[in-house]
C-alpha cells in the first residue's frame, strides 16, 4: 500500500513537472496596416469647408459613419464629420479637387434613402 502511495506521488509530482516546463508562450505578430496614399494633404491647396443636412439615415454607428467614411475618403478631402443627431455634415475639402456638387452625389451614391440639402459653403459658413 505505501509502495502504491509513493507511486501516485512520484506520478503528480512527475506531471506537474512536465506541465509547467511545456507551457505556451504566446505568440507576437507583427500586422502591416496600408495607408492611403491618395489621400494625402496638399499643403499649397486652397481648402474649403462646407455643411450640409442630410436627410434619411436612420442610425449613427450605419448610416452617419458610413457617410463619413466615404467622403473621408474622396480624394482632396482634408476632413468629415457626420454627426447623427444634429443630420449634419462637415467638410473641409481641397476645391481645385472636389465640389459641393460631388460631396452631395457621394452622399446620395451610398443609399438613395439620403438626401442632402442646405448646402453652405465657406463664404455662406462666415456671414452668419
Amino acid at each position: 500500500m505505501r509502495t502504491l502511495k509513493n507511486i501516485i506521488i512520484v506520478s503528480l509530482f512527475a506531471l506537474v513537472v512536465m506541465n509547467c516546463k511545456n507551457e505556451a508562450k504566446p505568440e507576437v505578430k507583427t500586422v502591416e496596416v496600408a495607408t492611403e496614399a491618395s489621400n494625402s494633404i496638399d499643403p499649397n491647396a486652397h481648402y474649403a469647408k462646407a455643411e450640409f443636412t442630410i436627410d434619411g439615415m436612420t442610425c449613427a454607428m450605419g448610416c452617419a459613419k458610413t457617410i463619413e467614411n466615404k467622403i473621408a475618403k474622396m480624394d482632396g478631402v482634408k476632413s468629415a464629420t457626420v454627426d447623427f443627431d444634429r443630420k449634419l455634415a462637415m467638410v473641409e475639402y481641397n476645391d481645385a479637387k472636389v465640389t459641393p456638387t460631388l460631396l452631395e452625389e457621394t452622399v446620395t451614391k451610398v443609399s438613395d434613402t439620403y438626401k442632402v440639402s442646405n448646402m453652405k459653403t465657406a463664404s455662406e459658413l462666415s456671414g452668419n
